[in-house]
């Protein structure tokens, strides 16, 4: 723990500082600079989550070091997107990490216990759509939160998401993911009475131009209650979805 942190601790301890000041003055205490990489110390107290390392265009030794100084720091779990396999390797070397290949993800340390008001559902149109859908359920998972799964429920085949009805009905939070035409996320905004947070994917033919088609259908969706993120964005839909599940009267 920094001598900054330990002081304010002291100051509360002996009286002469608030908790209220104390927890202020965390919240904008700075990060630690270690030359290439701020790390941001004290995000999960003024946002609820701690820092997550975006691994595309990182080098092996540079996300190394940015993790060493959130463990000195006493980050226990540690998030990282978009890891190649070659690069988890290298970090697997000195430290131990849960890779998962499927959706390029990391993680160091162990997964809490849910502690969300309700439960997660992650949905995709096809198969093809899993690898972000993983990316938003690991995430997710590593917030705190409960996930169920419901992959190739697409309009191809109503009947499929319609046989899920119960799960969809019971959800605080549903992602619906999908590339094509992206018509997952109406069907789905149509049926809940929760948010859905709409996720585009890249999959799809010529004319799907790399998601764009999927995700202005998501933005022009006429299911009210629905919001959209970018394309192939599944950390960030995990990300929100995990902030509405938590949002209990503070």
């Amino acid at each position: 723990m920094k001598t900054e942190t330990k002081q304010i601790l002291e100051d509360v301890k002996s009286g002469s500082m608030s908790v209220e000041d104390a927890l202020l003055k965390l919240k904008t205490e700075p990060y630690e600079d270690i030359g290439f990489a701020k790390v941001d110390l004290h995000r999960k107290v003024r946002q609820g989550a701690p820092e997550v390392i975006y691994g595309a265009g990182k080098t092996p030794e540079q996300m190394i070091g940015i993790i060493g100084s959130m463990k000195e720091n006493g980050q226990e779990r540690i998030l990282i997107t978009r890891l190649s396999p070659e690069n988890a390797e290298k970090i697997a070397e000195g430290h131990s990490i849960n890779y998962h290949p499927n959706a390029k993800i990391g993680i160091i340390g162990d997964l809490p216990i849910p502690n969300g008001i309700g439960k997660i559902v992650v949905a995709t149109g096809g198969t093809s759509d899993i690898p972000v859908a993983e990316e938003a359920a690991l995430t997710a998972e590593a917030l705190g939160n409960e996930v169920i799964r419901l992959y190739d429920v697409g309009v191809a085949g109503l009947h499929r998401l319609l046989s899920h009805n119960e799960d969809i009905m019971s959800a605080s939070v549903i992602i619906a993911i999908a590339g094509m035409e992206g018509a997952l996320a109406s069907v789905i905004g149509g049926l809940a009475d929760c948010p859905v947070i709409a996720v585009p994917t890249s999959v799809g033919y010529g004319a799907s131009f790399n998601g764009l088609s999927a995700l202005l259908s998501m933005l022009n969706s006429c299911a009210a209650g629905v919001s959209v993120v970018n394309i192939d964005n599944g950390f960030g839909a995990g990300y929100l979805a995990s902030m509405i599940n938590h949002m209990e009267a503070k």
